[in-house]
């Protein structure tokens, strides 16, 4: 495992620092806790500043500032998501713009395409292969490449990993490794094939959580613009009286 790095390291793609010194108290963050590396994720987002909310029944994603869904077994949370009804939930939050982490499993279950198997919760323009690493004793770990979060290389765990095959037009690949894709990202939605929540790097979460942050800041200024356009609009009315 290697260590969480700092500031002067976390030099992005387009030569900008990540802000390792962001404040993340005021987010909160749902772990789909139905299976998997759920303890792991919410430690993470924990040491990050973050509110961590272990979410195990649907109707609890309406007020989250994001969402994890962490590796495991993907038929098995497959088929608790749809028995609990996170499906629809999924869809709705990632309509809104709010960010969703798919982690090995959980990027199984946001792809449209998984071979030999129906798609779960089809939200990423990308095809997957189940298990395309090997089996359980073939887990290894990798230094990888990810210009997105800094100079240093990221730590990639790949436990029953799945390759990401096919990624479309309007999905950013951010890291690759010997077989194919390991790492993207459509708009708001990120995929891995590993596992970055048994690492002790958390710069894969703060960048997760700087684009949760993004879109609050988002949400809160259109809420202003309304807010005083909406006043502005009524007190013109009051002085046409």
């Amino acid at each position: 495992m290697i260590k969480d790095t700092k500031a002067k390291d976390n030099t992005n793609k387009n030569g900008t620092a990540i802000n390792m010194e962001a404040d993340f108290s005021g987010l909160t963050i749902a772990v789909l806790a139905l299976q998997g590396a759920v303890s792991e994720h919410m430690d993470c987002l924990e040491r990050c500043g973050a509110q961590a909310l272990h979410v195990r029944r649907a109707g609890l994603l309406q007020e989250v500032d994001g969402l994890i869904i962490p590796g495991g077994e993907s038929t098995t949370i497959g088929r608790l998501s749809n028995l609990f009804g996170f499906g629809e939930e999924v869809s709705a939050l990632a309509a809104t713009g709010k960010p969703i982490l798919g982690t090995c499993a959980g990027a199984i279950l946001l792809a449209r395409r998984i071979e030999g198997q129906e798609p779960i919760i089809p939200l990423m323009n990308i095809a997957v292969q189940r298990n395309a690493f090997g089996r359980q004793r073939e887990s290894f770990e990798t230094d990888l490449a990810i210009p997105a979060l800094g100079t240093e290389p990221f730590c990639g765990i790949f436990i029953r990993a799945p390759l990401i095959k096919e990624a479309a037009e309007g999905v950013e690949v951010l890291a690759a490794y010997d077989k194919g894709i390991v790492f993207v990202r459509e708009k708001n939605l990120l995929a891995t094939s590993f596992h970055p929540e048994l690492t002790d790097d958390l710069r894969l979460h703060r960048y997760f959580l700087g684009m949760a942050l993004g879109q609050q800041k988002s949400i809160f200024n259109c809420t202003e613009v309304r807010s005083y356009n909406s006043g502005a609009g009524i007190k013109e009315r009051n002085n046409q009286i």
